[in-house]
């Protein structure tokens, strides 16, 4: 009779009885060696009846074992992908690294929400391991850029399997500021929208924008080199559009020469969080090419969505939606409303208009 007809996943509750009553350490680490040898060597055949009862057996000894046999326990069930859930788990929150990291890293028993939580509470180690998973959710990625140190950020932004999110590559683009390395790989990032990749090149070194022309030679001319100087002008940079924003470009004109483009559409694009519709709907209805509105959407301060919307003849509850939208995706502190209130309702259409013939004198001269 061979080892395995031996030793069944049945038989083994009576045997761990013994073991954890009067066994030695070593006695118990042995007989974890033997049933994870069992498990990995039936691991494809056994039911979800047996894998459970294997998963009570895991938890019951981990327990009672030393640092070393947890973690080279967890570097075996790590690859597998029908590996006990719980005590994979019960691996991926311990406080030692050396145990957490395997199974952290590889194990596809681990969903979204044990990553996130791992994430949330454990340390830079264990977001590390994380950050180098095959594959991360947009949902993950938001806590590793929120909470992870710069080696964790990094890791993360260069790993190939990793999604993100509209706020996470918010924050990325903030945390670049100052950081030629992490600013050239987020602006090589495939998914970037396209305002952050704006602002991302607006906050860059010229080494960084040299170093994005490098690394994509057939996209160089689609790289804005010039978006705007430290004083915040507006200027204009011939860029190519990404699909997306393409298509979003040709809807918004498409509603324009229908006539069907107002104030309420533009409202409506803004409360759904689509700054490239928000923004061509805007420079179609204030009559500015929509690099300009662009470059004014994209500053800081919220005077530019302010003058746009003026000369556009919009109500206050759009530039409140428009304002929201940009705080909403940059993830920074909420703008003071009823500072904005106030001043938009101050300002004059005709102020507004001298304004935006400034920044298109500014685009001109830098074209």
């Amino acid at each position: 009779m061979s080892s395995k007809t031996a030793v069944s996943p049945e038989n083994l509750l009576d045997e761990l009885q013994a073991t954890l009553a009067h066994g030695t350490v070593a006695r118990r680490v042995e007989t974890l060696r033997r049933v994870t040898d069992l498990f990995i060597n039936g691991a494809v055949d056994y039911s979800d009846q047996q894998v459970e009862l294997f998963d009570d057996v895991f938890q019951c000894l981990i327990q009672h074992i030393e640092t070393s046999a947890k973690a080279l326990l967890s570097q075996r069930l790590a690859p597998i992908d029908s590996a006990p859930p719980q005590t994979i788990r019960a691996l991926a929150f311990d406080d030692l690294i050396e145990v957490a990291a395997p199974v952290l890293s590889l194990s596809e028993r681990l969903d979204d929400e044990a990553l996130i939580e791992t994430a949330r509470t454990k340390s830079q180690a264990h977001l590390m391991a994380i950050s180098t998973r095959r594959v991360l959710s947009g949902a993950v990625t938001d806590i590793l850029v929120m909470r992870g140190d710069d080696d964790v950020v990094q890791s993360t932004v260069n790993n190939p399997g990793a999604e993100f999110s509209e706020r996470g590559f918010t924050r990325l683009v903030n945390r670049a500021e100052g950081d030629e390395d992490l600013a050239t790989c987020v602006g090589l990032r495939p998914n970037i929208p396209r305002h952050l990749y704006l602002k991302l090149l607006a906050k860059a070194s010229a080494t960084v924008r040299a170093r994005l022309e490098t690394a994509n030679p057939q996209q160089a001319k689609e790289v804005p080199t010039a978006v705007r100087e430290a004083t915040r002008r507006a200027r204009s940079a011939a860029s190519a559009l990404t699909r997306d924003t393409a298509i979003a470009h040709a809807l918004v004109k498409s509603l324009y020469e229908d006539g069907r483009l107002d104030e309420h559409q533009v409202e409506a694009f803004a409360e759904a969080g689509k700054f490239d519709e928000a923004n061509a709907a805007i420079a179609a209805l204030a009559n500015v090419s929509v690099s300009i509105a662009e470059n004014m959407m994209i500053e800081t301060r919220s005077e530019g969505v302010m003058i746009l919307a003026k000369v556009a003849g919009m109500s206050w509850s759009v530039v409140k939606s428009i304002i929201n939208m940009r705080d909403d995706l940059s993830g920074g502190e909420p703008t003071d409303l009823g500072a904005c209130k106030d001043t938009y309702e101050r300002l004059r259409p005709s102020t507004a208009q001298q304004v935006l013939r400034f920044h298109r004198m500014q685009q001109t001269s830098v074209a």
